[in-house]
């Protein structure tokens, strides 16, 4: 079982991370006092891997002193378990810019101060932390998917697996599929709705599959598609998308589309990726 414990700054980013980390499968607990955090950890292992990776998110917002947070570290890295510290920060400007977007108060300026000596009291609070982290994060110039891809990069989770992929049939004349993130459109191809003895079937039946892939224009297109397919996936994933659609539409969506999407799935799955094969038309 992998736990990790996110801290650092107030709006450093640590809700943000907790978000990309719970799309990246940690199962994430926030808040939750540091001799809690044991206990827990305890619960989880004796699940017998049902929360492999786990993720807490600890502040000021624990009221206690945060010696306890690095003892709670050593108990459980003494019980065997792995556990990383991730320590997020950020400069004093883009944290009061920030405080200002969201219209939020700093958690220590409850005693009237500003948000600039409350800023500068956590960084002073929260150094012990720091010097014992794992991990050190500066967010001050990330975008949302920019930390999503380095933390799934640094966190060991960056690799092809970590991005889902979902391959979708459909027919044009039933409307483009609104979760598309790209189309390729195959009506160019042979189509063997023309042909009797394959109207009937789809493109899952081998007859129309061969129809449609051993046709020369199809080879030339496979030729062109898969590099450039082999290109794209790992810049979605770089970006920090976890999940993405890939369309492939014919007339129906009975025939051309779902031969070749069926292929391309077979496809992108030999690459590492993993795949969910779908043909919303295939019935119709």
């Amino acid at each position: 079982m992998e736990i990790l414990i996110i801290s650092g700054l107030s709006g450093a980013g640590k809700s943000r991370a907790a978000i990309c980390l719970e799309d990246g499968g940690y199962y994430i607990v926030d808040n939750l006092p540091a001799e809690m955090m044991v206990k827990f950890a305890e619960f989880c292992e004796a699940a017998g891997g049902r929360y492999d990776r786990l993720a807490f998110v600890y502040d000021v917002r624990a009221g206690e002193p945060f010696q306890r947070l690095t003892e709670a570290v050593d108990e459980i890295r003494a019980k065997g378990l792995r556990c990383r510290l991730l320590f997020l920060e950020a400069d004093t400007k883009t944290i009061i810019n920030r405080y200002k977007e969201t219209r939020r108060s700093h958690p220590l300026c409850g005693d009237g101060c500003s948000i600039e000596d409350a800023v500068a009291r956590e960084r002073a609070m929260l150094e012990p932390v720091r010097s014992r982290a794992d991990l050190v994060l500066d967010t001050s110039t990330f975008s949302t998917a920019k930390l999503r891809s380095t933390l799934l990069t640094m966190l060991g989770g960056g690799g092809a697996g970590a991005l889902h992929v979902t391959v979708l049939s459909f027919g044009f004349k039933n409307g483009l599929p609104p979760e598309a993130d790209l189309v390729w459109d195959v009506r160019f191809l042979p189509n063997p709705y023309y042909v009797p003895e394959l109207k009937g079937k789809t493109g899952l039946d081998e007859p129309v599959r061969d129809y449609v892939m051993d046709a020369g224009v199809t080879e030339e297109f496979w030729a062109k598609l898969t590099p450039v397919v082999d290109f794209l996936l790992p810049q979605y994933r770089q970006e920090g998308r976890t999940e993405l659609v890939v369309a492939v539409g014919c007339t129906g969506g009975r025939h051309r589309s779902v031969a070749v999407a069926h292929r391309l799935a077979a496809h992108i799955e030999a690459l590492g990726y993993t795949v969910t094969e779908s043909h919303r038309d295939m019935g119709r």
